[in-house]
């Protein structure tokens, strides 16, 4: 199979490779999965460049959409020609969708809407199941206002979605004008420049009051915000990631005397229950048509490099796709 990998961390261009790798054979209770697309997160290039590799070779990515054209035994062989997303492809195993195939748990295929495009189905697993998750334990109730951090973030874009479906006021935050356009277009109902006084923009936009939930994509940012009074009394902070991912500081006592709940997760190891339940969700929304996608970019995999390098600046709106 022509596959894409690294050896050692480093820069995009310094340890990218390319070339044919054997394709992989299904084992018992797994599928093959030929590849149509395959998702560039930020993990994944934080990964790449100086997280501990999982095995001597690398294969990148954890999202991606394709066909099953093998099953392993134990598995139904009607499953062979399914339209498919697929998540965790590269959670703590080598082989990721950086290829023109992945063999993978059954379960971890997950049956792909016709009127969903392939590009769209690689943009599933971590960013719309990070936001459905973090939109479930927000347990927002219509007219609940909600600050979104980098609302203009391929995380943030569902997350805003599915919090106005909720009937909830969202508050977004975004840098580029391109990001807090996309933040409007999502659903949000007010933009604050990630660069400005947020927490006082905030208090501004709800009366004083502070927002009643915080759906958080760095907490290192948003938790010096908690003192100016960004998040009501009795509040709840869902957080899902951090720019700074080592010691952040927090006022203790604001969190006391304002009674404050802070809740964080990784979409990578949801309990069975979580990932069912999210699952289930995405699966009704996809076939209602209720999601709108927004794929920023795709290329070859042979600029895989390029792909990379564009997830790391930030160049690019919506979800960066490569096509094994």
């Amino acid at each position: 199979m022509h596959a894409a990998w690294y050896e050692r961390n480093g820069s995009a261009r310094e340890v990218l490779q390319l070339g044919t790798l054997p394709t992989p054979e299904p084992a018992a209770g797994e599928v093959r999965v030929r590849l149509h697309a395959s998702g560039v997160n930020p993990s994944d290039v934080k990964s790449r460049a100086r997280r501990p590799l999982v095995g001597p070779r690398v294969i990148p990515h954890s999202d991606g959409a394709g066909v099953i054209d093998a099953v392993g035994p134990g598995v139904a062989a009607d499953r062979v020609g399914e339209r498919v997303w697929v998540w965790n492809g590269q959670w703590q195993r080598p082989h990721g969708t950086a290829a023109t195939h992945i063999a993978l748990p059954a379960g971890q295929a997950v049956a792909l809407p016709a009127a969903v495009s392939f590009d769209e189905g690689a943009c599933l697993g971590i960013p719309a199941l990070t936001a459905l998750q973090a939109v479930r334990l927000a347990a927002l109730q219509p007219g609940d206002t909600v600050l979104v951090t980098g609302a203009g973030n391929a995380v943030g874009h569902y997350v805003t979605q599915l919090a106005a479906r909720a009937g909830a006021r969202v508050i977004g935050t975004a840098g580029a004008a391109a990001r807090q356009a996309a933040a409007r277009e999502a659903g949000a109902h007010a933009v604050i420049d990630r660069r400005s006084d947020v927490a006082a923009a905030v208090k501004d936009l709800t009366g004083g009051r502070g927002a009643d939930a915080v759906i958080d994509m760095d907490f290192s940012g948003t938790a010096p915000l908690l003192a100016h009074g960004v998040l009501r009394a009795h509040g709840r902070l869902i957080g899902y990631g951090s720019n700074e991912p080592g010691t952040v500081g927090v006022d203790f006592r604001t969190l006391l005397f304002q009674s404050l709940t802070l809740r964080f997760f990784v979409v990578y190891e949801l309990t069975p229950a979580d990932r069912l339940a999210v699952i289930g969700a995405l699966q009704d929304l996809l076939a209602a048509g209720a999601l709108r996608h927004r794929v920023g970019a795709v290329m070859p995999l042979a600029d895989i490099a390029a792909a990379h390098e564009a997830v790391e600046s930030g160049a690019v709106v919506g979800q960066v796709v490569l096509r094994p």
